[in-house]
């Protein structure tokens, strides 16, 4: 019992009678718990700070700690950063703060807020003073409007983190504000009624999808095979960029009756028409077209819980012929140097959208193999934060 205080651990659940066996584990927790309680000594913190070769440490931590207490102003800058316009305004060239308050329409005291607060996190960079351009994190996202895409949406999952712990108290069962806008994909009547939304929802569809298929293609060979089908392929951001690299390849989407009627019209799929076939149904539910040698899932496998996955990999078996591949293409939970954007970022989030759940490769596996499929490999992207890939053989 007194480990179990000492390790803050309480005595029915977390007693030791039920904690796993071995002596790896017993090790792992004395080490931990011995380190923790020595991290926490006001006088050991002290100390670090004192000792010369223990002082960068301590300091990082607390740099470390202070991020994460800062993190939701840092990513408010962000977002006020890219509606304001700064971000266009600062990349035409040197502005100062009456030319930023015009723009931003922000009095000059506000303007001076935004661009300092930005300049702290390399959005912004003063060159002279009073007068400031894109920093080098604002440079590079510039360029990169898929990421300037998921800022702006990013609105509606502050509106659901506003307190977390109620998000996580409930039964997933109450609408969000995720999970209104996920759902959107809807009627044509019910686009028609609200086109911005729509295009909004469609906009940010491409934009995801753009952004894995930079991981994708450059990581995967298209060109050994023959015909490509992708499921869930919304308006057609990825197939479109695969058609673009493999001329050769003849293409087939497949997402819901009203998404996929309208896929080859889309400037993704247009220049592509003559190659492209269009399936609409329920991925679940319905048979899916058989003689494609490659399934593509391209952030589809962990917007869904795991019944329903499973099902999902399940009917993809079935409709590939022995030897034929599936690709999944998304960012995975465990992940070497994205572990924050797994279970952290895609966590929440997807509890907040009411459906899915990050999964690592070895989750991933595991449900493959459940499903059928004979072998599976892992391939590694350049940015495993936006997608790693696995591939199964059927």
């Amino acid at each position: 019992m007194g480990e179990d205080k000492q390790l803050g651990i309480g005595a029915e659940e977390g007693s030791p009678r039920n904690w796993p066996k071995g002596w790896g584990w017993n090790l792992k927790v004395r080490w931990v718990g011995w380190r923790n309680r020595l991290l926490r000594k006001p006088g050991f913190q002290r100390w670090m700070t004192i000792v010369p070769f223990t002082r960068p440490a301590a300091r990082g931590r607390a740099r470390q700690l202070f991020d994460l207490l800062a993190g939701f102003t840092y990513t408010q800058t962000l977002l006020a950063f890219v509606e304001s316009g700064l971000l266009d305004l600062l990349e035409r060239g040197p502005a100062d703060a009456a030319s930023i308050g015009h723009a931003a329409q922000l009095s000059k005291d506000a303007a001076l807020r935004l661009v300092r607060a930005a300049t702290a996190i390399d959005l912004a960079e003063e060159v002279a003073p009073g007068w400031w351009m894109l920093g080098e994190q604002g440079a590079a996202l510039h360029s990169n409007h898929g990421a300037q895409a998921m800022i702006r949406h990013h609105k509606l999952l502050y509106t659901d983190l506003a307190d977390p712990l109620a998000l996580l108290h409930d039964d997933r069962q109450t609408p969000t504000a995720l999970s209104q806008f996920w759902t959107y994909a809807g009627t044509p009547e019910e686009r028609s009624r609200d086109p911005e939304k729509a295009r909004a929802y469609s906009e940010l569809m491409a934009a995801s999808q753009h952004l894995v298929a930079e991981q994708v293609l450059p990581a995967y060979d298209f060109s050994k095979h023959v015909k490509l089908l992708d499921i869930g392929g919304g308006h057609g951001a990825f197939l479109g960029a695969v058609a673009n690299r493999h001329a050769r390849l003849k293409l087939g989407l497949y997402d819901l009756p009203q998404v996929a009627a309208q896929a080859v019209e889309t400037a993704h799929l247009a220049p592509h028409r003559a190659r492209v076939a269009t399936f609409g149904g329920d991925f679940f539910e319905e048979s899916l077209p058989k003689g494609y040698d490659l399934i593509s899932l391209v952030r589809i496998l962990h917007d869904h819980d795991d019944a329903p996955a499973q099902k999902l990999l399940g009917n993809i078996h079935k409709a590939l012929a022995p030897g034929a591949r599936l690709l999944i293409a998304e960012p995975m939970a465990e992940t070497a140097g994205a572990k924050g954007m797994g279970d952290a970022y895609f966590g929440l989030y997807l509890w907040a959208m009411r459906s899915g759940r990050p999964r690592s490769a070895a989750q991933i596996t595991a449900m493959l193999e459940r499903a059928g499929f004979a072998s599976t490999r892992q391939i590694t992207t350049r940015q495993p934060l936006v997608a790693s890939i696995i591939v199964a053989r059927a």
